[in-house]
């Protein structure tokens, strides 16, 4: 791995970390995720607007995941997961497994309906997830592209192992490697693996960078951070962590900063509230056969509606009314 080995983690300046992020729970149709991005103090890092961890549940026979037909324009979403499975169904045709190590991209671009399922066969037995979903927010030119999806298998994505530290690269481009992922903008995203007291070294490629901890501690400049904690660095400094001595999982993530802000209503992402306020109207007619949305095929009985209260969200970072 192409890492320089002799960053010293505790001769980081403490300055270099720039933001310390607690997630905080959310459900998404009777399972709890932990929201790290967006927050007020921090809405992106790169492109990554929206990053959550799903789990770890144990799920007892019958049971699993629902997350019914809905929509996304504007953005990326990436699914990895480090145990159970799920299938996914979209607007386009796609009817995707999903296991852990591989990697779903579905670019929703104008506009995409997903849904997100446990399958039949895990439903049989009791059965574990766990995981993290990512929005990447699109570039301002590539907003209105034609949705696409591609999946991975985990053989396919690089794998790089150094001193007690592996990193499984999904996204974009790091440490002199790869991944086969279509990107739409510069990014790097990888499942990190560190033996107690490990070192890694944050690519310096890269303009934003961040990490987020599923499991164990890492040291960075003197200061220990737990499982659950994001942090996003300084532009330009180099940084190094240290897993703690019971070893460390983390995602390591970012690249070029967007822009501008972005705005947001519920699973909408766009430079434009215009964009956002006319794919609110288009989900809300439901006009499958001839409007903007498609049920996915095979999944195509039910779906998220609008609700009163989802009325009453405000497009975050809209401008006040003149």
């Amino acid at each position: 791995m192409s890492w320089n080995p002799t960053i010293d983690p505790n001769t980081v300046n403490p300055d270099s970390i720039d933001t310390v992020i607690i997630p905080r729970a959310r459900d998404i149709g009777g399972f709890e995720v932990r929201r790290s991005l967006p927050t007020p103090r921090r809405q992106m890092v790169g492109p990554f607007i929206f990053f959550d961890q799903m789990g770890p549940a144990e799920f007892l026979t019958d049971q699993g995941i629902d997350v019914r037909p809905h929509p996304h324009i504007g953005l990326g979403t990436v699914t990895y997961l480090y145990q159970g499975e799920f299938q996914h169904r979209d607007s386009l045709g796609t009817n995707q497994m999903i296991y852990p190590g591989e990697v779903n991209w579905m670019l929703a671009g104008r506009g995409v309906t997903h849904s997100e399922r446990t399958g039949d066969d895990a439903r049989r037995t009791g059965h574990s997830l766990f995981g993290i979903q990512t929005w990447v927010a699109l570039p301002e030119d590539r907003e209105d592209m034609a949705p696409d999806f591609e999946h991975h298998k985990k053989e396919a994505l690089p794998l790089l192992s150094d001193r007690g530290a592996t990193a499984r690269l999904i996204l974009g481009d790091a440490w002199g490697a790869a991944s086969p992922v279509t990107m739409q903008s510069e990014i790097f995203y990888a499942d990190v693996v560190l033996e107690p007291g490990a070192t890694l070294p944050l690519p310096d490629n890269h303009e934003d960078r961040g990490i987020y901890i599923t499991q164990g501690a890492i040291e960075v400049a003197g200061e220990t951070f737990d499982t659950g904690r994001m942090m996003v660095f300084r532009p330009g400094d180099r940084i190094s962590i240290k897993a703690g001595p019971q070893g460390a999982r983390l995602m390591a993530l970012g690249g070029a900063t967007m822009n501008g802000p972005r705005y947001i209503w519920w699973n909408f992402v766009s430079s434009s509230p215009e964009k956002i306020d006319a794919a609110k109207e288009a989900w809300k007619t439901a006009d499958w056969s001839n409007g903007p949305f498609h049920l996915p095929p095979g999944d195509d009985d039910e779906y998220v509606p609008i609700t009163p209260d989802m009325e009453r969200m405000k497009i975050k970072n809209r401008p006040p009314k003149s």
